[in-house]
């Protein structure tokens, strides 16, 4: 399935941090900010984590969801989400089933060296589970401001 805007979502149901099954279904109805990251406690996406959380009041003023997704465990975003007190989902794809999917399970470089991994990038589902808007290869620096921006022109 070739993912691009205005196309209908990939559905899942994945495991939250205390393994809860969450549905995008669930969701149906409002906004989700889906962003897919490599990996918790690392610097960019710990960064990436705490930008979303300190700005959950501006996301909740506009009837938008944050749900985070990486392959690490339930287990493994429990302490990511205690450790920096985050306040929105994080889900587990550890078969990186989910992240195919969204095709951004691919191939990375870092150091000289090749490597498979989830290249980060975060999508806006808008209330009918249509794909809005995709921000790929995504920097940290700026990124949520830059989706507020978006969304405020909506």
């Amino acid at each position: 399935m070739e993912i691009s805007e205005s196309k209908k979502a990939p559905q899942f149901i994945l495991p939250d941090s205390d393994g809860n099954m969450i549905s995008l279904k669930d969701f149906l109805g409002q906004k989700v900010i889906l962003y897919f990251y490599p990996k918790d406690n690392t610097s960019g996406c710990t960064a990436e984590a705490c930008d979303f959380n300190s700005s959950l009041k501006a996301f909740d003023k506009i009837k938008t969801k944050v749900i985070g997704v990486s392959k690490d465990s339930p287990k493994s975003h429990i302490k990511f989400r205690d450790k920096y007190d985050l306040k929105f989902t994080l889900l587990s794809d550890e078969s990186t089933e989910i992240i195919q999917k969204y095709g951004i399970w691919k191939e990375k470089s870092m150091y000289g060296k090749k490597y498979i991994g989830v290249e980060r990038t975060t999508f806006i589902i808008d209330e009918k589970g249509k794909i809005e808007k995709i921000f790929p290869k995504v920097k940290v620096t700026g990124h949520v401001e830059e989706i507020l921006a978006y969304l405020s022109k909506k």
